[in-house]
């Protein structure tokens, strides 16, 4: 087992945390909240996800996954719910029928439920069907479709238990920053590799929610960081939560009994530096995994010592399905000359849409994907973004929205591929690989006014102003 480094809190930090200084707490509090969360670590090798060279099921395990939720109440009865889990992400297929459960079990409507995963590479797929884009047997893929039914199951039952765990609470947010994730869109004489840019932009922001008891007892904390969970890299075949599980873990066991979330942020093209692949040390991946943790959780424990600005109600939300455009499909024979190209990170798509046209179908020309947004009162936007979204969409939204009060966040409902910018189609690299799930197709440059304009519809239907 692998245990986390003890950090020793000043005392001073200590009792700052106790109480955020920035924020007086009334003997009313605006908001409800209820916290559970159950270990989803596989009782038997399955097939990890993220890589596909990977051959074998993987066994050991070098820290648990877990999936956990929170359920929110505010003053006018609305009630929501936020799932996060160490995984490699939740798919249309998935949060569909689940998200109809939950509304159905607990009245809570669908665009108030939502559901954010990690991200992380040390973790089993997540598959309700046959067909995948990984090359693995149809025994594992039986017995990785009985874990993900297991995982439904799972999140109706913890909602349960955190509606069942309401109690008054309220809210105040800061954002930190952290250095380890780093742009990995690397500039070379054969094009864009996967590696290291130094010089590329990344979001290195933390933003962080706590949760506190109307007597300033902190109860939970929610938090962020933009990065890929890939510590772990192909040749690790382990099961781990990388650097988001370590950070969750680091921050409960500095707050004892508090529940610790991690939500990620648009890091479509950004990875943890050093990784196991890279690392100048050569040191293992759960090492480097867990000294990036450690820097998260430390900068968390940071801003909840700090000043912290009050989150009022009531929490408004708006959810649509935006129809974001695709490239025209290349020809028949650019296809094939595609699918032939050893190496191509487009080949998988191209051998899916050569099937499509041998069988008479029609190749798509848009894909259905989710957008969320909570607006909390006048103090807080929430935005739910869908699949892999690369970091030029920060500074998209910003210009939409305004920089303050704003938390982004990607992976969100839907992983079905890589959200490109106009920016990142015409240099080319692996983030223009296209769909891999629930669809088929490249995105269209177009594909950032799409996202944008609706993320924009749907803050001014939750009321979010500039």
């Amino acid at each position: 087992m692998i245990l986390l480094p003890r950090f020793r809190f000043p005392r001073f930090i200590l009792c700052a945390a106790l109480l955020p200084l920035g924020v007086a707490f009334a003997a009313e509090a605006p908001w409800k909240a209820g916290f559970a969360a159950a270990k989803i670590t596989p009782g038997e090798p399955l097939m990890l996800a993220g890589y596909a060279s990977r051959t074998i099921p993987a066994g050991d395990v070098v820290d648990d996954l877990h999936l956990k939720v929170l359920a929110l109440e505010d003053a006018a009865g609305g009630r929501s719910l936020l799932f996060t889990a160490d995984l490699i992400g939740f798919r249309a297929d998935f949060t569909g029928p689940v998200g109809a459960r939950l509304t159905e079990t607990t009245g809570i409507p669908r665009e108030r439920i939502l559901f954010n995963a990690s991200h992380t590479h040390a973790g089993p797929a997540v598959m309700m069907s046959l067909q995948s884009h990984y090359t693995i047997t149809k025994d594992q893929a039986e017995r990785l479709i009985a874990y993900t039914r297991q995982l439904q199951d799972q999140c109706v039952s913890l909602a349960a238990q955190a509606i069942g765990r309401l109690q008054p609470a309220r809210l105040s947010w800061g954002v930190g920053v952290v250095n380890f994730p780093m742009n990995r869109r690397e500039a070379t004489e054969r094009g864009i590799i996967l590696g290291v840019n130094p010089r590329g932009p990344v979001d290195r922001s933390v933003p962080v929610l706590r949760f506190d008891t109307p007597d300033g007892r902190l109860m939970g904390v929610i938090f962020g960081a933009a990065c890929h969970n890939t510590t772990y890299g192909s040749r690790d075949n382990q099961i781990s939560g990388d650097f988001a599980s370590a950070a969750q873990t680091f921050v409960e066991r500095q707050f004892p009994g508090v529940q610790a979330m991690f939500m990620q942020g648009l890091a479509g093209d950004a990875n943890p530096y050093p990784n196991s692949l890279n690392d100048p040390a050569k040191r293992s991946a759960a090492e480097i995994a867990l000294e990036h943790g450690a820097s998260l959780g430390r900068e968390v424990a940071r801003v909840l010592g700090g000043v912290l600005k009050p989150v009022n109600g009531p929490l408004r939300a708006a959810k649509e399905t935006v129809a974001l455009p695709l490239q025209k499909p290349p020809t028949r024979a650019e296809l094939e000359q595609t699918n032939a190209k050893a190496g191509s990170t487009q080949r998988w798509v191209a051998d899916q849409m050569l099937a499509r046209l041998k069988a008479g179908e029609t190749l798509p020309t848009s894909y259905g994907a989710p957008v969320t947004v909570w607006q909390f009162g006048s103090d807080l936007t929430l935005v739910g973004l869908p699949g892999e979204v690369v970091v030029d969409y920060v500074r998209f939204i910003e210009d939409a929205l305004g920089p303050l009060k704003l938390w982004l966040a990607a992976y969100c409902d839907d992983t079905c591929g890589y959200v490109p910018s106009a920016r990142i189609l015409r240099e080319g690299g692996y983030e223009t690989r296209g769909l891999y799930h629930g669809g088929i197709g490249y995105f269209a440059p177009e594909v950032q006014d799409a996202l944008v304009g609706q993320v924009r519809e749907l803050a001014g239907k939750a009321g979010r102003g500039r």
